[in-house]
């Protein structure tokens, strides 16, 4: 039942209050003072004050003051005589929700009280949601004290009230996304939407579509004028995962885009006007795909205005017992599992991993030991067995003289051929992951996965 504090001098005003309020459901709260009213409002939970304006001692006009200094939020609607229009119209400018003259409708009470509520509640919900976003996208959800953390967390606050674009650097799993999300959530553009592009998941065509839209009949299946991301991200932010990605002639697109703030749906005519910050990650080295001619080097200064650097998780070992108890704790939490703590021996051997795939890989790790877990001790049985067995999955076995008439080369290239199976085996036949555990380029493995004669038949075999 909602508390409505009714603050009048004349007795039968409250009553007829009171009994309109009551018969809606409401419970009244009477006060004939300012005095009397800020009291009531200490003790009890008040969600709509009803405030005449004309009180003996402390004005009205002082009662919204000190109970808006109290609730910045706190809706009141102040009841005023014809006489006293200019007052209620000072009121409003204090922050009154609205005025009601004397004499007033029932039905204009009970109105402007159902919107005023209304507005009470999403009041409520922003201030949820705002302190979901803090949770979710603020600093404090980025783990880590390292000294190459704190110089993330110092660029994020610099950069992040500035229009410059950002270009976010690390290795797969490194949180890239994570940090953009920061970077939009600290920037003047936080009420503004923040839009995702996958931009190696796309072929070019589509990729096109999908960041600028499209006009009716501009190719098969263009059934109906479509909004590109661009327009969708319009006063926020877009945030390009695998920047160096994107092909060439879409990448001559996307400069116009940031020089002149403007571009065309496909098959279209018009000019459409956008402000958009753009915030750009890869875990690929932009300046040699510049070099090879594979990426625009106008287009690289364009994006490289500020340069976050993410640290690899080999990098600042000493985060990763922090990072191993946050996910700890959110996924006990998730499973309803009584786990608690990580033993000593478990952590030792998470800090001796060198995490090939990053935070990412440290979380999979971890969630998957607390859905396997029964106790309340994440010890070392729960680990994934590339943990248990040695410093990385490819770990090395001793080594042994070739066979009698093996060559050096073909001896070489049946260790090559191991190493890339065992790691196509450990990244689930995923080459872009294998080629991240092996630490090469997609590319070269690719290529290598050629000379060698290794094709998804060879995993199964």
């Amino acid at each position: 039942m909602n508390n409505i504090l009714v603050v009048d001098d004349e007795e039968i005003l409250q009553d007829v209050l009171g009994l309109l309020l009551r018969k809606e459901g409401f419970r009244p709260l009477a006060a004939k003072s300012g005095e009397d009213a800020l009291v009531l409002y200490e003790k009890e939970p008040v969600e709509l004050v009803l405030l005449d304006l004309m009180l003996p001692g402390m004005s009205g006009l002082e009662v919204l003051k000190q109970i808006r200094q109290r609730d910045p939020d706190q809706v009141v609607i102040v009841i005023t005589a014809y006489s006293s229009i200019e007052g209620a119209i000072e009121a409003m400018r204090e922050g009154a929700f609205h005025y009601i003259p004397k004499p007033f409708k029932n039905e204009e009470v009970l109105l402007t009280i159902r919107k005023g509520l209304e507005q009470r509640r999403l009041q409520s919900e922003n201030r949820v949601l705002k302190q979901e976003l803090q949770r979710r996208y603020g600093l404090d959800n980025i783990i880590g004290k390292s000294q190459p953390m704190q110089q993330v967390y110092d660029l994020i606050r610099l950069a992040a009230p500035s229009k410059s674009n950002i270009l976010i650097l690390g290795e797969s799993g490194t949180g890239k996304e994570l940090v953009a999300k920061a970077i939009h959530h600290h920037s003047r553009r936080a009420q503004g939407p923040f839009v995702t592009v996958n931009s190696g998941s796309m072929p070019p065509d589509l990729l096109e579509s999908t960041l600028f839209g499209h006009v009716k009949g501009a190719f098969t299946g263009a059934i109906t004028t479509k909004k590109g991301l661009f327009e969708v991200a319009n006063n926020g932010s877009i945030f390009f995962d695998e920047i160096g990605n994107i092909p060439l002639d879409t990448q001559a697109k996307l400069l116009r885009v940031i020089q002149e703030r403007e571009f065309m749906r496909l098959g279209g005519v018009d000019t459409i006007k956008v402000d958009v910050r753009i915030v750009a990650a890869t875990n690929a080295d932009l300046e040699e795909l510049v070099h090879n001619g594979d990426f625009r080097e106008d287009l690289y200064y364009r994006l490289n205005v500020i340069t976050i650097h993410l640290p690899p998780l080999r990098k600042r070992t000493e985060d990763i017992p922090l990072l191993a108890r946050h996910f700890l704790q959110m996924y006990a939490a998730e499973n309803g599992k009584p786990i608690r703590e990580i033993s000593a021996a478990a952590l030792q051997l998470l800090m001796d991993y060198r995490w090939p795939g990053n935070v990412r890989e440290l979380e999979n790790a971890i969630e998957r030991a607390v859905v396997l877990s029964s106790g309340e001790e994440l010890d070392v049985d729960l680990l994934p067995p590339t943990l248990r067995g040695g410093d990385s999955p490819l770990a090395a076995t001793p080594a042994t003289a070739p066979p009698p008439g093996t060559s050096f080369w073909d001896a070489v290239n049946a260790y090559e051929r191991q190493l890339i199976v065992r790691a196509l085996q450990a990244a689930g036949g995923v080459q872009k992951r294998a080629a991240e555990l092996l630490q090469v380029k997609p590319t070269t493995l690719h290529e290598m996965m050629k000379r060698l004669s290794i094709s998804a038949e060879t995993l199964n075999s």
